[in-house]
């Protein structure tokens, strides 16, 4: 007699039911099945709450338009995912999926959301846990410029700004932490996708800094106490580089080197040069500006962008 709870030893029918039983082979595959699909979901399950990069990832960029659903919230006075000091002073930004969000490599880009209402230019300051490839999660502030808010979620569609006109240079803010054997630094207002970010103290070469994913660019070991030269790429390969990048930590640097230019619409070949502006007076967290080298390398194609 076979004890409560153990498999039987035979594959005769059971009791007078007249139904068979499965067979101990197929038991046992199906339980291996279901611990591997067990094992497939909480990997899954794991990666989401770990801010995990989807293998095939990529920030919205060119002239592709996404259509989806937008939904809203207040982020408060948080920098979001992306870790920037602040929302923008319009409160215009935006949390994307893990997809597009893409480990931080969508911070402080710019889409343009199109909706029952109207549209808007947003930027990415986060990432939204909820998101699917083709949902985003708008400031309110924002939503209202698209949809009625007592709507909750609206259908909309969306693209890259590509080359955004905005206020001034790059900015760039040392992380805490960062010393003379740590180098860590954000990059802003560089309107496109960042593609690398390369640096180099006195007297050294440049080295390339590797993406973190709170929106940070590092060089373990370090390149010195400064002051550093940062070389800075887009998505289609436009670069600048400033020099006088000083070891300051958790102050917003200015300088007037730009990625974008003032049209909204990249050109199909490389273009001049753009014209340094003058840098804005520092304020209490903000240093004199350092000076710059401009170039652009490229024109409209995204660069190494994956292929899903």
């Amino acid at each position: 007699m076979t004890a409560p709870g153990t498999a039987p030893d035979n594959d005769t029918p059971a009791g007078d039911t007249g139904r068979p039983r499965f067979s101990r082979r197929v038991r046992h595959w199906l339980a291996g099945a279901g611990v591997t699909a067990l094992a497939a979901v909480l990997g899954i399950t794991l990666a989401v709450r770990g801010g995990a990069t989807p293998a095939c990832a990529a920030p919205p960029t060119g002239n592709a338009v996404h259509k989806g659903k937008a939904s809203f919230y207040d982020a408060g006075r948080s920098g979001g995912n992306c870790s920037f000091p602040g929302p923008p002073a319009d409160r215009l930004y935006v949390a994307l999926g893990a997809s597009q969000y893409s480990g931080s490599a969508a911070c402080g880009s710019y889409l343009e959301v199109s909706g029952p209402k109207g549209k808007v230019r947003v930027m990415v300051m986060d990432q939204c846990g909820g998101c699917g490839p083709s949902k985003i999660d708008l400031s309110t502030e924002a939503f209202t410029r698209i949809a009625d808010r007592s709507q909750g979620i609206a259908p909309v569609t969306y693209r890259a700004v590509v080359n955004p006109p905005l206020d001034g240079g790059l900015t760039f803010r040392m992380k805490g932490g960062a010393s003379t054997y740590w180098f860590a630094v954000q990059v802003g207002n560089h309107g496109n996708p960042l593609r690398s970010v390369e640096a180099k103290g006195p007297g050294g070469g440049f080295r390339k800094a590797a993406r973190q994913s709170d929106n940070h660019w590092a060089i373990e070991g370090g390149i010195g106490p400064g002051p550093y030269s940062i070389k800075v790429t887009d998505v289609y390969g436009r670069q600048a580089t400033a020099t006088g990048i000083r070891l300051v930590t958790k102050q917003v640097q200015r300088s007037t080197a730009t990625l974008a230019s003032a049209s909204p619409t990249p050109s199909n070949s490389p273009s001049a040069p753009p014209t340094p502006s003058a840098a804005p007076s520092p304020t209490s967290t903000e240093s004199v500006a350092p000076t710059t080298t401009i170039e652009a390398l490229a024109g409209a194609a995204p660069l190494d962008r994956p292929r899903c």
